[in-house]
């Protein structure tokens, strides 16, 4: 299937190469994108693959995610990408002295095309580092620690990202099921 990625990050576009087999995707040609204003990661998800569908034909794919931590009642969350001017050191900040870390990864994925819509959810399980570890992966990955894993993802790397980050586990909620559905742990 192709598709069209509404999207201008590069980092996303590669995890879901691999994450979608039989799907060829490629990032959308657009000079700006719409505001994430929706109260949802699927809202903000569907205004992206709706403002690809007026510039591209097909299948378009939209995505958003984001970090919920427990001990901030699951904030920044929707507004992770845009809650500080650096986000890792924002959140280390405010959880600073916090023992309860524990947070997750959420991402929403909405498919519109010719046949209609497609969804999936990802969720990682996981905790907040005390400091940042790794070099690979991006955002939050060098303080983002999975649950039952001693490492960060930018320590696990991006081979184990492919495959274990809420991102792939929503692609494969989105790949299996025409209808969508969700791949993922219990909320923290």
């Amino acid at each position: 299937m192709k598709a069209v990625l509404a999207s201008g990050n590069e980092h996303k576009l590669r995890e879901l190469l691999h994450a979608l087999p039989g799907w060829e995707l490629e990032l959308l040609d657009a000079d700006a994108f719409p505001p994430e204003d929706g109260a949802t990661y699927y809202e903000n998800a569907l205004g992206k693959a709706r403002f690809g569908r007026t510039l591209a034909e097909g299948w378009v794919l939209g995505e958003d995610s984001g970090i919920e931590v427990a001990a901030l009642g699951g904030r920044p969350g929707i507004e992770s990408a845009r809650w500080a001017d650096d986000p890792v050191a924002a959140l280390l900040a405010a959880l600073d002295g916090v023992e309860d870390r524990r947070a997750r990864y959420v991402c929403e994925l909405v498919a519109l095309g010719p046949e209609g819509e497609r969804r999936g959810t990802g969720v990682l399980e996981g905790t907040v580092a005390t400091a940042p570890r790794g070099d690979e992966g991006f955002g939050y990955d060098p303080i983002f620690v999975p649950l039952g894993e001693t490492r960060t993802v930018a320590e696990l790397g991006n081979a184990w990202k492919r495959e274990h980050s809420h991102r792939a586990r929503a692609a494969r909620a989105l790949y299996a099921s025409p209808t969508g559905g969700s791949s993922g742990d219990s909320r923290p």
